[in-house]
């Protein structure tokens, strides 16, 4: 299932169903080895993607998965939120073994919002910036629309330097590793952190 939610031009931004999954999959793990390095993408990477494709069928109940295409019909951008039930292991749990609840602290009015498989492929000729404010504007509205709400992530350290720049205040909870050929920092950020950027990048997607 493709549903349009934007569109311009040059491409259209996309919400998915469970039956784009593997194409979202493969896509993130093609992307993270083309941008971080310059070896050709290892027989590992096979197995990585069916990794991530059965970790995201597990989120599926609660995740939303929003996707670019350009006019040829090729995926050029990816990026998934989903509202964590506080029991189902997360990415950063399985990944670098930290417990949201305990580096956040949680009451029963905390909501926590998991935002990953972002990617974006360098080499369609699009502003990466551009759809990055689009695609994470998608991601962090529906945190914004609870009173304590915090975004939980695994960022790339050169994204996350891009986030930070873009007004998006975050907080690092743990120490960086390499993850999908990149270092990789976990990160969270309030509801009240969120807001400047999303008020900023708000109307990228008003107009179509």
């Amino acid at each position: 299932m493709e549903k349009v939610i934007w569109s311009c031009s040059d491409y259209s931004i996309f919400r998915v169903g469970t039956d784009r999954l593997h194409d979202v999959a493969r896509f993130v793990v093609t992307q993270n080895y083309n941008h971080h390095s310059s070896e050709p993408i290892p027989d590992t990477a096979r197995q990585e993607i069916e990794d991530i494709y059965r970790e995201e069928l597990s989120y599926s109940g609660n995740s939303t998965y929003f996707i670019v295409r350009d006019k040829k019909g090729r995926m050029v951008g990816s990026i998934r939120v989903f509202r964590w039930d506080k029991r189902t292991p997360t990415p950063m749990q399985k990944i670098f073994h930290i417990s949201p609840l305990e580096k956040v602290g949680d009451t029963p009015r905390t909501s926590f919002w998991h935002i990953g498989r972002f990617a974006i492929d360098s080499t369609s000729g699009f502003p990466s910036v551009t759809l990055f404010k689009q695609l994470m504007t998608l991601a962090v509205a529906p945190i914004l629309r609870e009173d304590d709400s915090y975004m939980i992530a695994e960022t790339d350290s050169h994204l996350l330097r891009v986030m930070n720049a873009l007004g998006i205040e975050t907080q690092q909870i743990g120490n960086p590793l390499i993850y999908l050929a990149s270092e990789t920092i976990p990160v969270c950020s309030s509801k009240k952190g969120l807001t400047k950027f999303y008020q900023r990048c708000y109307p990228l997607l008003t107009a179509s």
